[in-house]
């Protein structure tokens, strides 16, 4: 049912893409039923894709797809949340691509959310919390981390070796006990760690959100 929910919310995300755009790719299963069903309109567009496996499936759609430092700004960018609340605050990064993807945004006019109703959260935080840290000095970088009392691990592929983004970094999982009260001073505590990239907290960023339900519907939420 969540499929079905997911592909709801990429096709309404379709209905604000127009002849001539710039439009941003997202990363993740979400992102990817809109780009599956933005493939079938035969737009005229370009498309900017935030990882390999986007631009990979783009391509396959016969779409153009383009370098982001060929252009100096993107129209619109439609990508998914792991969750999001009421104040459309975020955690992406479940695939690993959330520094590309937070940049990508940053650059467009729009960026457009699209989750399945699981996403909805009172508080962001209980899930987990990706940061993208260097590998030079990541044990130093990790023992600076845990001790601003948040805890949690490397991520690793299946077979057990550790993840690595297409930007060659290490993605350290944080797991909170509670969604923290203030996401924003978190998110600030932890940047200003050197040798953290980032971290997958999106803030005043979705200008509008695309939510898809069950039962094939989806609806817009401002």
């Amino acid at each position: 049912m969540t499929n079905i929910a997911k592909e709801a919310a990429g096709i309404k995300a379709c209905e604000l893409i127009r002849d001539g755009m710039i439009v941003g790719l997202g990363s993740g299963s979400t992102a990817e039923c809109f780009i599956k069903s933005l493939g079938e309109r035969n737009l005229r567009i370009q498309t900017v894709p935030s990882s390999r496996a986007s631009a990979d499936l783009a391509k396959s759609l016969k779409m153009e797809v383009i370098d982001i430092n060929s252009v100096p700004r993107i129209d619109i960018t439609v990508d998914g949340a792991d969750e999001i609340d009421i104040q459309n605050r975020m955690i992406k990064g479940g695939g690993g691509a959330h520094v590309r993807e937070k940049i990508l945004a940053s650059a467009s006019d729009e960026m457009v959310v699209i989750v399945d109703d699981s996403k909805l959260v009172d508080a962001v935080g209980r899930g987990k919390l990706p940061v993208e840290v260097m590998f030079f000095g990541s044990p130093a970088t990790r023992s600076k981390i845990e001790a601003l009392g948040f805890s949690g691990k490397w991520r690793q592929n299946d077979d057990e070796t550790l993840f690595i983004t297409e930007n060659g970094n290490l993605l350290f999982d944080i797991h909170f006990k509670a969604p923290p009260k203030d996401p924003e001073n978190v998110h600030e505590l932890i940047c200003q760690i050197p040798g953290v990239i980032d971290t997958g907290f999106f803030f005043n960023m979705a200008k509008r959100v695309i939510i898809g339900y069950p039962d094939g519907t989806a609806k817009l939420r401002q």
